[in-house]
């Protein structure tokens, strides 16, 4: 009989194991693709060179870690807001992780993880600016939001009526209007102010007035009907809370000032 090469073995062995996996883990079925944000400091983003950084971005990678893949096999895909959904009705992801609000009419879509943070909406003005303490400070102001936004509409309707609203096309632009004295305040959840608050270079210029003008609680998405990954996912969570990574992850993004609730319980699932 003859013996074979120890190259050929080798070269069985390792067909094998890639038909069968390994055993199952899911290390080794590649890349694990994540849908976050790309331009939300402090949330999720995409820094210079390709480095993501955000509280988002750290939950993710540990629950990445938690389902048995390493930091290097996260493929992160940038989401919008208005195609959250479909990216994982296509399977273009396997879960979403982007300051994801848990309502009622996306849990008809997808299925939710979570809750792993509350925000709240809140008020960014600059740092040296006593004169808005509360929203209705704002009716005889003018404010910044992104076009569309939900936040800006609760508080044109509910809060301040009367206050003149400039809306841009992201959140940066709001940053660079309030910076530059074009406008007295600008709304959205309070991580994402946070975020740019904290961000390098931004240091000292501005503050959160500290309202709590709703409240949001963001969720992990996965596709609807996969029970068994968003159990996964919660024990992650939980896990996460446990061993102390989630408040630091928090106090990391959201600089020292930012004052947080704490981890909420999990009420997803069964």
């Amino acid at each position: 009989m003859k013996v074979p090469q120890a190259g050929a073995v080798a070269a069985v062995i390792a067909l094998a194991l890639t038909a069968t996996g390994c055993g199952g883990g899911e290390e080794d079925q590649g890349t694990l693709p994540i849908g976050i944000k790309f331009d939300q400091p402090g949330i999720g983003m995409r820094e210079t060179g390709g480095v993501f950084s955000g509280f988002d971005v750290d939950v993710a990678t540990y629950v990445a870690k938690e389902l048995g893949y390493k930091p290097e096999q996260i493929e992160f895909k940038q989401v919008l807001s208005n195609d959250r959904e479909l990216l994982l009705q296509y399977n273009e992801v396997e879960f979403v992780v982007a300051s994801y609000s848990i309502n009622e009419k996306r849990k008809e879509k997808v299925d939710f993880a979570g809750p792993y943070f509350v925000a709240h909406q809140d008020l960014l003005t600059r740092a040296d600016d006593t004169s808005i303490t509360k929203a209705e400070d704002l009716n005889s102001k003018t404010m910044c939001s992104v076009s569309g936004s939900t936040s800006a509409e609760n508080l044109k309707k509910n809060l301040a009526p009367k206050a003149a609203l400039l809306e841009l096309g992201a959140y940066s632009d709001c940053v660079v209007a309030l910076q530059e004295g074009r406008v007295d305040a600008m709304t959205t959840d309070n991580a994402i102010l946070a975020g740019y608050a904290a961000r390098k270079g931004n240091e000292g210029k501005f503050k959160l007035t500290g309202q709590s003008l709703s409240n949001e609680n963001y969720g992990i998405g996965v596709k609807k009907g996969e029970k068994e990954l968003q159990r996964k996912i919660n024990d992650a969570l939980k896990k996460m809370v446990q061993d102390g990574s989630w408040e630091a992850a928090v106090k990391k993004n959201f600089g020292p000032n930012y004052k947080y609730d704490p981890a909420p319980a999990i009420t997803t699932g069964s």
